[in-house]
C-alpha cells in the first residue's frame, strides 16, 4: 500500500465496530448493514493493508496483533473527524471563531478572561492557536489575528489593544531580598532572546551601566522564563498585562515596586475583510474590544 490512502473512512468505522463487538454480526446491526456487507469491507481493509486484522471464528472473531496496534489509532482518527464536526456544525446559530495570537497572550491575558466570554455566550466555542508546532501556519480558517509589535504586514483593519510595561519578577523570598537594582546582578537573569526590549533595557533605566557581572540564560518564551523563576532558576522579566495571569499562577512577585519600563511595542487586534462578518466573530471582536478598552 505504499504511496495510497485509504480509500473509504467507511471501511475504518466497520473495522472499529467489529474490533469493539467481536462479531461482524452485531457491528453490521450496529451500523445498520448486512453481515456479508460488514465482512466484505474487513477483507477490502485487509487486502488493502496487506495485512490480516481479525481471526475468524465461527461466533466471534478476535483481533489479531496487526489489529490490535490499528485499533487505537482508528478509534482517534475518528474521534477526531466527529468532535471536529460537533464543533464545525453543532450550532445553529453560530459557528466556532478561531483566533491566532502570541502564546503568552493566548496562555495568560487570553485564557484568564476567555470565562467572561463564555458566560455572555456559552453557544459559542473559542479555538486559540499560536501556530507554534505547525511550521509557517497558514492564515486560512483563522477569523481573528492578535499581532505583537510596533506595526504589522498582515492586510485588514488593526485595533490597538493594549501596550506593554517590562518588570522583573521571582519568587517572593528572593523578590523580598532585592533591595536596589545592582542586587539583581548577583542572580541569574532569563533572558527572552527574541525581545528587543529586554534585561539591557530595564538597567539602561535604571542607571546601571556595569554589567560585567551579570550572568544570563537564555529562552525564547517568557511563559517559559516565569515559569523557569518559579523552579528557582533565576528572575523573569514579566511583561504587563498579556503576562499578569499567568506570574499570579506562579506565585511570582515584583521585585522592586517602580523599576520598570515601557516596550513601546503593543498587540493588535487585525480582523481580516471576508465580505458579510460572521456573527460569532463580530461578537468576540466586540468583546475583545471592550474588555481590552481600560488598558489603553
Amino acid at each position: 500500500m505504499a504511496g495510497r490512502r485509504i480509500p473509504s473512512l467507511n471501511w475504518l468505522r466497520v473495522f472499529e465496530a467489529a474490533a469493539r463487538h467481536e462479531s461482524f454480526t452485531r457491528a453490521a446491526e450496529a451500523l445498520n448493514m448486512s453481515a456479508p456487507a460488514v465482512s466484505q469491507q474487513i477483507k477490502a481493509l485487509e487486502t488493502h493493508l496487506d495485512a490480516r486484522l481479525f481471526d475468524r471464528g465461527s461466533r466471534k472473531v478476535k483481533l489479531t496483533e496487526a489489529g490490535r496496534a490499528f485499533l487505537p489509532v482508528v478509534r482517534q482518527a475518528l474521534l477526531s473527524v466527529e468532535t471536529t464536526a460537533a464543533s464545525l456544525f453543532g450550532h445553529a446559530r453560530h459557528r466556532p471563531v478561531t483566533v491566532l495570537a502570541p502564546a503568552i497572550f493566548a496562555s495568560s491575558w487570553l485564557a484568564r478572561h476567555l470565562p467572561d466570554f463564555r458566560a455572555r455566550h456559552p453557544d459559542i466555542q473559542v479555538h486559540v492557536m499560536t501556530g507554534e508546532g505547525a511550521g509557517r501556519m497558514s492564515n486560512e480558517g483563522i477569523d481573528l489575528t492578535v499581532a505583537y509589535g510596533e506595526t504589522h504586514l498582515a492586510d485588514g483593519e488593526s485595533t490597538v489593544l493594549f501596550g506593554e510595561t517590562i518588570y522583573p519578577v521571582a519568587l517572593p523570598a528572593l523578590a523580598r531580598a532585592i533591595a536596589r537594582p545592582s542586587d539583581l546582578l548577583e542572580h541569574t537573569l532569563i533572558e527572552i532572546s527574541s525581545h528587543r526590549t529586554s534585561w539591557l533595557s530595564l538597567f539602561e533605566a535604571a542607571g546601571l551601566a556595569d554589567l560585567s557581572d551579570a550572568r544570563f540564560c537564555f529562552t525564547d518564551s517568557t511563559a517559559i522564563a516565569m515559569s523557569m523563576a518559579k523552579a528557582e532558576l533565576g528572575i523573569a522579566l514579566a511583561r504587563a498585562p498579556a503576562s499578569d495571569f499567568l506570574g499570579r499562577a506562579l506565585g511570582l512577585s515584583r521585585c522592586l515596586d517602580g523599576l520598570e519600563v515601557a516596550s513601546g511595542l503593543s498587540y493588535h487586534l487585525i480582523s481580516r475583510s471576508r465580505g458579510t462578518a460572521l456573527q460569532a466573530s463580530t461578537l468576540f471582536r466586540d468583546w475583545l474590544l471592550e474588555t481590552t478598552a481600560a488598558l489603553r
